[in-house]
């Protein structure tokens, strides 16, 4: 993957950065938005959040959505652009290698010196939970992920080369976009939710029976004593959809 640098600075600031990427056969330039505090401290090393927009979605999305977080400086967010609004899991519209597209970003990103290293993480909704769930199995970017209104779908193969990381999944009971009992939707084939967590869970030789918590009617699995001090946690929230 080419990268079309926007800057030569050292500390990484507010941007949008261009990604060139060949998709079929022809070159295409993939935006990503960098959102960081407008008052950065140069001497400190910020956490990144990457975060993956919904089928037909736009990066703007989250922009919006953690703008607080990184207005404060709690992180620097980056939140990449589908091809064709989606993230190719094998049933989108996008026929990208997203896996070379995030690759691309995070070695352009690795030039800065005002990155945590050891705090890099990765958030997604609906089609974009699939891409995290997918970089999590695939790649050694992350320190933890949260997967939200999406749980794993059969083609993402997790293996002994699957890096541990600490997973958040989080879905609603009365999801009817992607249902929490798992199924045939969208062109895959969904795990059921509760099993989704605990195929991580094993994967990451955690504890398989998790410690419950219930909150305002809705209940938190979670699986501890994981490989490499991990934690996976899965949220069932009783009254959302797929939101």
């Amino acid at each position: 993957e080419a990268v079309i640098p926007i800057e030569n600075a050292e500390i990484l600031t507010s941007r949008t950065i261009v990604i060139e990427q060949q998709i079929g056969n022809q070159i295409v330039n993939r935006p990503v938005i960098i959102q960081a505090s407008a008052t950065m401290d140069s001497s400190k090393q910020y956490p990144l959040v990457y975060a993956f927009h919904g089928r037909g979605g736009k990066n703007t999305q989250w922009q919006n959505t953690l703008r607080r977080f990184t207005e404060n400086g709690d992180f620097i967010g980056v939140y990449p652009q589908g091809y064709l609004n989606s993230w190719n899991l094998g049933a989108e519209p996008s026929t990208a290698d997203d896996i070379a597209f995030v690759d691309a970003i995070i070695s352009y990103l690795n030039s800065y010196t005002n990155i945590d290293r050891g705090k890099i993480y990765a958030i997604g909704i609906s089609n974009g939970s699939g891409m995290v769930n997918k970089l999590a199995a695939n790649t050694s970017h992350f320190n933890a992920i949260a997967a939200v209104a999406s749980q794993l779908i059969t083609s993402i193969d997790i293996t002994n080369q699957t890096n541990p990381l600490s997973v958040f999944q989080i879905n609603g009971a009365q999801d009817d976009v992607i249902p929490i009992g798992g199924g045939d939707r969208l062109g895959h084939t969904f795990y059921d939710a509760y099993a989704s967590a605990k195929k991580w869970a094993i994967q990451f030789g955690c504890n398989t029976q998790p410690e419950q918590t219930s909150s305002n009617g809705n209940t938190a699995y979670t699986f501890s004593g994981c490989s490499n001090d991990v934690l996976v946690k899965y949220l069932r929230v009783e009254n959302a959809g797929h939101n």
